[in-house]
């Protein structure tokens, strides 16, 4: 009885004490610890992927080592030899011939929905592009596969081979599906993406600063430009979002590239590979450890790739966002 008395006001004491500490904490603080939590398990999400990655592939690691992102030999069958110099090669081609095709189209399709188009025909011509983003890329793969290729190969490649033929990267044979196939399909892939994203960062762009540049005499198109060098971070976030895309796609590339494994194409018109397209075409094909492990270890390889990409693009939008704070003090 004596110990039940002491024990009970002691409990007491504790939860009042606790309730008094808990009134301490404003609504702000709880919201700020709740989203610390949730913004640090990226983290934790990160450091699983990549341990499941390194654990999957440490027997290619072991036996390979760095041979494996400079090898140019990718033979299961026989010697038992990968890698990764090819596909990697194959990965980032692809990924700038997208860039270099749908950048400028999204960029005039940005422009077009923010500053040209009147509002309400810009809303609908939006709703559109959205709608694209969200295809599905087997969807683009199939179209690629019985439209763009046929068309590709009867009625531009030939015109393409005989107005720059003497240039080696237009000679060759045409066989529809190849290198620039891939980079044409990715562009079309990430144009609906970054141009959305453009559109926004545009729309963005305070009305003072055009009607600024109106006042002062300018012309529509000096003003277009004073919104793209107001807004010039976030379009080039949105470039390394479109590049980020075009990396880390799968199917769509598969299906028209024509998954060749070689050091170097012939010509743009000549099949290749990429990192992932490998991974989708032979995982399921691979029967035995060292094999899969390989695998894995591209997948490995492309995701430090992604991180790398995304790495420069921040530092990119910093340096960006420095220079121009600067020049704004002065």
């Amino acid at each position: 009885m004596k110990i039940s008395q002491k024990v009970f006001p002691f409990f007491c004491n504790l939860n009042i004490k606790f309730i008094l500490q808990l009134n301490h904490f404003k609504g702000d603080d709880i919201f700020k610890l709740v989203s610390a939590l949730v913004a640090s398990s990226i983290f934790l999400l990160l450091g699983l992927m990549v341990y499941e990655l390194v654990k999957g592939s440490w027997l290619s690691i072991q036996t390979f080592g760095l041979n494996f992102i400079v090898g140019t030999k990718w033979d299961p069958a026989v010697s038992k030899v990968f890698g990764a110099l090819p596909l990697i090669l194959g990965t980032l081609v692809t990924s700038a011939i997208a860039l270099l095709i749908g950048i400028p189209i999204s960029l005039g399709v940005g422009l077009a929905l923010s500053e040209y188009m009147p509002k309400k025909f810009g809303l609908a011509v939006s709703f559109l592009v959205e709608l694209l983003a969200a295809v599905p890329s087997v969807i683009y793969g199939l179209w690629g596969i019985f439209v763009l290729i046929p068309f590709l190969r009867n009625h531009v490649y030939p015109y393409l081979q005989t107005a720059f033929g003497f240039i080696p990267i237009f000679s060759g044979p045409i066989y529809g599906g190849g290198v620039l196939t891939g980079g044409i399909v990715l562009a079309i892939m990430i144009i609906p993406t970054v141009s959305a994203v453009m559109r926004d960062l545009f729309l963005t762009v305070p009305n003072s600063q055009r009607e600024a540049m109106i006042a002062l005499g300018a012309t529509k198109w000096e003003t277009t430009k004073t919104v793209i060098s107001y807004a010039r971070s976030g379009v080039i976030g949105a470039i390394i979002l479109g590049l980020a895309r075009a990396v880390g796609e799968t199917m769509a590339i598969t299906m028209v590239i024509g998954n060749k494994f070689q050091v170097w194409p012939s010509s743009l018109f000549d099949a290749w590979y990429t990192m992932a397209a490998i991974i989708a075409n032979e995982l399921l094909e691979a029967t035995y450890d060292l094999y899969i492990s390989a695998l894995i270890n591209v997948g490995l390889v492309l995701l430090f790739v992604a991180l790398i990409i995304n790495i420069l693009a921040r530092l990119i939008v910093w340096r960006t966002l420095r220079f121009t704070r600067g020049i704004a003090r002065e």
